[in-house]
């Protein structure tokens, strides 16, 4: 109590001190010498004695959240468990609330998607008149025709802003898949779409659509890789392996058409060599989280040994304890000789 602690007491017990601290003498006077249905003029003198007397002053006590009653030898195991009910009871709520809170609605959805088509309609409208301002032309210059394209290239901007912020909300709040990589997937589906797009009007052959296309998702995967290591969402030690692999994966895919077979014998030793260092990790990983598990086991055993309610193996547990954590022998009372010395000399 000297470091600023509180002594708690039961919640029943610390509202009749409380009361009987309160009291002047002359209100106690009033009390009966004896009652059997509340404090009497001899609890209040023992109280006032008490807190005159002592070091410890009525600042210092706090009431319990339980009762006297609830905590006696033969109850308190049912008021235990009763706690533990409250407790799970509160803590599901809470994860019922924050859930219903969290999940993804069409109104939230919808002004996303507003937000992103204005944003990006913004832009587009920039870039189309900073365009236009390269050519030479002053805003009092332009024509018709040219508030027809940035019209039109605002217009595209805003639907594909639209369409991106939605499938990004949608990917984020339905999959399992983070704000990085869904970018990332959106703007590269956008990238494909227009190549379709050149294709069926026959501005690119089938070859160009499938080169740029590769291209696309490689700069499509670098995009969410990137993001996703500054980000170090996930803290697991194989991760980096992980994305070794996949970067290795994306770029054989993407590109092995158009190598040459020692670049794609290079790529594919590298490959193997991630998988190799993938699985390798992976063991070490598994063998560090089983040692973990064990240590923790050994140590909540001690620890319920060192504490049980049989005062014999709660002697011998704390022994145990005491050597698991280093306390020097001569200092552990592990004898009937140590411990007459300790407590009588």
């Amino acid at each position: 109590m000297r470091n600023g602690g509180k002594y708690q007491i039961p919640s029943n017990h610390f509202e009749v001190i409380q009361r009987l601290h309160a009291l002047s003498p002359e209100e106690a006077s009033k009390l009966l010498s004896r009652s059997d249905e509340g404090p009497s003029l001899r609890d209040w003198q023992r109280v006032q004695t008490f807190f005159q007397t002592g070091s410890v002053g009525i600042e210092s006590l706090e009431p319990s959240t339980l009762r006297y009653d609830e905590v006696q030898r033969d109850v308190y195991a049912s008021t235990m468990a009763a706690e533990k009910d409250s407790l799970r009871a509160t803590d599901r709520s809470l994860r019922d609330d924050a859930y219903q809170q969290s999940r993804p609605t069409l109104r939230e959805g919808g002004t996303v998607a507003l937000t992103a088509a204005a944003t990006a309609g913004g832009t587009a409208f920039v870039l189309a008149v900073f365009t236009k301002r390269r050519e030479g032309k002053r805003l009092n210059e332009f024509t018709e025709q040219d508030w027809l394209d940035i019209a039109g290239e605002t217009g595209l901007g805003f639907g594909q802003g639209g369409v991106r912020g939605l499938s990004i909300y949608a990917l984020t709040n339905f999959t399992a898949t983070s704000a990085a990589v869904a970018g990332s997937i959106v703007t590269a589906s956008f990238s494909i779409a227009e190549q379709a797009n050149k294709l069926r009007r026959n501005e690119i052959d089938e070859l160009e659509f499938i080169e740029t296309s590769e291209l696309v998702a490689l700069e499509a995967a670098v995009r969410a890789l990137s993001s996703s290591v500054g980000q170090a969402a996930i803290p697991i030690p194989i991760l980096g392996a992980v994305i070794g692999n996949t970067v290795g994966i994306v770029m054989y895919k993407a590109v092995a058409s158009s190598l040459t077979k020692r670049e794609a014998a290079l790529i594919e030793r590298y490959l193997d060599e991630q998988r190799a260092l993938d699985e390798q990790l992976a063991t070490e990983y598994q063998g560090i989280l089983e040692k973990l598990d064990q240590s923790m086991s050994d140590y909540l055993g001690l620890l319920e040994r060192a504490f049980s309610p049989d005062v014999q193996v709660a002697l011998v547990g704390s022994v145990e304890l005491a050597v698991t954590l280093g306390v020097a022998s001569d200092e552990i009372l592990d004898a009937e000789e140590k411990i007459d010395a300790y407590f009588l000399d």
